[in-house]
């Protein structure tokens, strides 16, 4: 239940293309040609070698992803390397393991994200990764049998959980102090959804803290792999973060496909899809702002129906927009599944209307909560978390932006209407709970001026030129062995999605990246140290959505 970070790496100036020949070519087996990010193939033996050169060498500090599979002749893993300073030189790390003996080193001395991803990637495909600081399972229970994402996995194997003898967690336990070890959750109303927290406490100061999580895991992955890329993959994003964000997680399925599948969108639907996207950002950080409150201080009667209330207003559009006001299902690879609603002036009136009860709102939380004393105690110096720190766990959105990482893909790795507008990245440098509050409420101000720059655009749109999708075929069947890695800014980070193709009209993998899996390994290094109290806020500033942790 260690909290600490990964092996820090100075790194130099980053070169603008780096010679990653010239660094680790003598390591280099083979390449391949990946859609969005090269990549090379290293022993398993080597991993840490070549990462860390690359980390240090080449200003790869941000691991986004690991994705691990299987092939009929070969375990892989993939480690997506990227720059916080530009997200769009991405390079792909393959190790290739034997079918009779799945290991490779493990990256978490390098990367500490890679710690949570190495777990699940061993949890649900079967990959060994040798001295890995925490080899346990993590989404399913420690007795489960098989790896539910390898071939040769018997999906009709009954799973018998012995009733274990329950041992002292803290048996082992070196300290000389007494401490005390205290479950939060996994059904409580200080952890968000269902999310089991094993705090290790000294008096009322946290010594270590693991989360516990899986508790409500649904096979997602495996979901849409056995979906076709055409019609049946598309609901289900809505369903990993459903607190607002459908549009966002449809599109970094969208992107990822239609990147795979060589997909035009329009211009039209890409206004569109800006739009809605933001609407949604606004409804999700709503609610991030509500619950915080419940969180912090018990303020259930002003600042939390406040943001329900604002929330509300937000989906309300939505639904005008999608005809849902969840699980929206509104786009379309190619594009959206249909034009804006009739009459467009009432919608586009409807939007104006609501996009100007926002600043008189912004008013009312900043006077009731950001400028509230006991507030104002519970955030501001607590939940420290460094720059540094947060990008060895690889967190992203406004957990990194509150650390002032300035690190947004919206303009960093453009995609939609984005790079046509006018809008601000907001980042703040208390990197404390106070500091989270704050970007997600000026980052409202930003949705709105997004939005109503799209309703500009959309209004003078020509009547004849409001394409919504482009020509897409009604079976798609990408190339054999195609692979990609997209995403986009969600509510809580990077969203991204990772499928190789195997020449079916279903992917051969499907990887999701969940924003909030990373960003909740970061909370040992938060909390510990702090007060339980301080722990609770601590939770409660990263947002996260047990549905898309587990998936």
């Amino acid at each position: 239940m260690s909290g600490g970070t990964a092996e820090t790496l100075v790194s130099p100036e980053r070169a603008t293309e780096p010679d990653i020949d010239g660094l680790v070519g003598e390591y280099v087996l083979d390449r391949e040609e990946h859609l969005n990010a090269p990549g090379i193939v290293v022993r398993p033996d080597q991993v840490r070698t070549v990462l860390a050169l690359l980390k240090r060498e080449a200003g790869y500090d941000h691991c986004s992803c690991v994705t691990a599979q299987q092939y009929e002749d070969r375990y892989e893993t993939i480690y997506h390397l990227k720059s916080y300073d530009d997200p769009t030189d991405e390079l792909s790390v393959v190790v290739p393991t034997t079918v009779d003996e799945p290991w490779s080193e493990s990256a978490a001395p390098v990367y500490e994200t890679a710690n949570w991803h190495e777990r699940e990637a061993y949890d649900l495909v079967g990959i060994d990764y040798g001295d890995h600081p925490d080899p346990r399972r993590i989404l399913l229970p420690r007795t489960w049998q098989g790896h539910p994402l390898s071939l040769d996995y018997d999906q009709d194997q009954p799973q018998v959980v012995p009733l274990e003898e329950h041992a002292n967690p803290l048996h082992d336990d070196e300290r000389e102090q007494d401490t005390l070890f205290l479950n939060i959750g996994p059904h409580h109303p200080s952890t968000h959804g269902v999310l089991h927290v094993e705090t290790v406490l000294d008096g009322e100061t946290v010594v270590d803290v693991d989360p516990d999580i899986g508790f409500i895991h649904r096979c997602e992955e495996q979901l849409c792999q056995n979906g076709t890329y055409r019609h049946q993959i598309m609901p289900y994003p809505d369903r990993w973060d459903w607190a607002s964000s459908g549009l966002l997680n449809e599109w970094a399925y969208a992107r990822a496909a239609e990147d795979l599948a060589d997909i035009e969108v329009p211009e039209y639907a890409q206004v569109i899809r800006t739009m809605g996207a933001e609407l949604c950002r606004i409804a999700s950080h709503m609610l991030a702002i509500a619950t915080y409150a419940l969180d912090v201080f018990g303020e259930f009667t002003a600042v939390f129906q406040y943001g329900i209330r604002d929330r509300e207003k937000a989906l309300g559009l939505l639904e005008q927009l999608t005809g849902q006001r969840m699980m929206f299902n509104y786009l379309r690879l190619g594009g959206v599944a249909w034009d804006l609603p009739d009459p467009r002036e009432a919608f586009f009136a409807d939007v104006r209307e609501t996009l100007a009860t926002l600043p008189p709102a912004l008013e009312e939380y900043h006077d009731l909560l950001t400028s509230n004393e006991v507030f104002q105690l519970r955030c501001v110096d607590t939940g420290h978390l460094d720059p540094d720190v947060a990008k060895e766990y690889g967190c992203t959105g406004p957990v990194a932006r509150g650390s002032g990482i300035d690190y947004d893909l919206r303009r960093d790795d453009p995609y939609g209407y984005y790079d046509e507008l006018d809008w601000d990245v907001v980042t703040r440098d208390g990197c404390d709970n106070f500091a989270r509050v704050l970007v997600r409420l000026q980052e409202v101000e930003e949705s709105a001026k997004i939005i109503e720059q799209c309703v500009d655009v959309l209004e003078d749109w020509p009547d004849e030129d409001r394409t919504i999708q482009s020509n897409v075929p009604r079976t798609l069947k990408p190339e054999a062995d195609t692979e990609v890695y997209r995403a986009v800014e969600g509510a809580k980070g990077e969203l991204g999605i990772y499928i190789r193709s195997d020449g079916t009209d279903e992917p051969a993998r499907f990887k999701i990246r969940s924003p909030c899996f990373s960003n909740l390994s970061a909370l040992p290094a938060i909390a510990e140290g702090e007060y339980v109290p301080d722990l609770v806020a601590s939770l409660g500033s990263l947002d996260t959505i047990m549905g898309e942790v587990d998936r």
